[in-house]
């Protein structure tokens, strides 16, 4: 038996994984923010709004949280948050950020649509197939994390 053609290296699996996940990230962020955008919210606005809805926060608490999310741009994040408070959409209540009443309901229109965004993003990938990514997008950054000290 021959064996088969040599891989092309325009070929995904060719290309290193940082490439997939800045792409990734970027197509994301396109994606997300057009959605969002019809609710004149972005991607990290949102972001905020679902980390609070969880539960309050410290103000250290929600930037520590968030952290990953903007690139130590406290600049940028501080404007971000402060357009949620001038909105009324974040209140401070015995020291904590929480949602307002008009930011839970903004926050819950926000996930049908973030909702309906992944089931589009998702599209042909099974169950087994998103976890296996996620497990190891996970452990692969644990690893660097652990190199990286």
């Amino acid at each position: 038996m021959l064996p088969g053609p040599a891989p092309c290296h325009d070929e995904p699996v060719n290309k290193p994984i940082g490439y997939w996940l800045k792409r990734l990230d970027a197509d994301l962020e396109a994606h997300l923010d057009g959605t969002l955008a019809r609710l004149k919210l972005s991607r990290r606005q949102w972001q905020t709004l679902n980390v609070l809805a969880d539960s309050p926060l410290l103000p250290d608490d929600l930037a520590e949280t968030l952290r990953p999310f903007w690139e130590h741009d406290d600049a940028k994040r501080e404007r971000e948050l402060a357009s949620l408070v001038g909105r009324g959409l974040i209140i401070l209540l015995d020291g904590r950020l929480t949602l307002s009443e008009q930011g839970r309901a903004l926050h819950a229109a926000a996930n049908r649509m973030v909702d309906d965004a992944r089931k589009e993003l998702t599209a042909g990938i099974g169950y087994d197939e998103y976890a296996i990514a996620l497990s190891v997008l996970e452990r692969m950054s644990l690893n660097a994390e652990r190199l990286a000290r």
